[in-house]
């Protein structure tokens, strides 16, 4: 920095805080110009503000599984657990890993790396559940999950049609959202004839 880049312009100060007093005090008054340049520069500001277009969000909680990432809509997420003390169910299906009490209920606790198809490690690789409820459903269901991510909101604009399967949204930076319903909610974990 120079030393004429440095200089202050006291004297124009000074000007501007004796008009910034007089303005105060009450002794100098706006113009009516200077008025209505301000009153229609605020206007124009609100005026864009009413116009400004709200983008719809879909809100979800994103997790990672067969080092995919996921995602449900958060209406249907009912908590997160550690994915401890998974008991094995004896003739269960193989994509469901066993069950677990949560909130004082048994839930169903789904591989989604079973039934996606995704390839992935063992049992110790799990070490969340997300317990979600389907629409037509009071009855959890556990998702096991590598990792949560946490909540996301996903601006509807930007989503896209999914592969064929039990999803419902994709996003540009591919986190796949899943359809509860068709990825088989907790009756899909029953054993026939009950």
């Amino acid at each position: 920095m120079s030393k004429d880049d440095a200089k202050i312009d006291s004297t124009g100060l000074r000007r501007q805080l004796t008009e910034a007093h007089s303005l105060l005090d009450g002794k100098q008054g706006v113009s009516p110009e200077k008025r209505r340049e301000v009153l229609s520069a605020r206007a124009r500001a609100l005026a864009e503000s009413r116009h400004e277009e709200r983008q719809e969000v879909l809100s979800v909680l994103a997790f990672q599984v067969g080092g995919e990432r996921y995602a449900v809509r958060i209406e249907h997420v009912d908590h997160v657990i550690e994915a401890r003390g998974i008991a094995s169910l004896p003739g269960a299906p193989r994509h469901v890993l066993g069950a677990l009490v949560s909130r004082s209920r048994v839930v169903p606790v789904l591989d989604l790396r079973q039934l996606l198809g995704l390839e992935g490690g063992g049992m110790s690789d799990l070490s969340k559940v997300v317990v979600v409820e389907a629409d037509d459903s009071e009855e959890g269901v556990g998702l096991a999950a590598e990792s949560v991510e946490g909540r996301k909101e996903l601006p509807k604009a930007e989503l896209s049609q999914p592969p064929p399967g039990p999803f419902l949204f994709l996003t540009p930076d591919r986190l796949t959202v899943l359809d509860l319903e068709q990825l088989g909610g907790p009756s899909a974990t029953r054993p026939e004839g009950e």
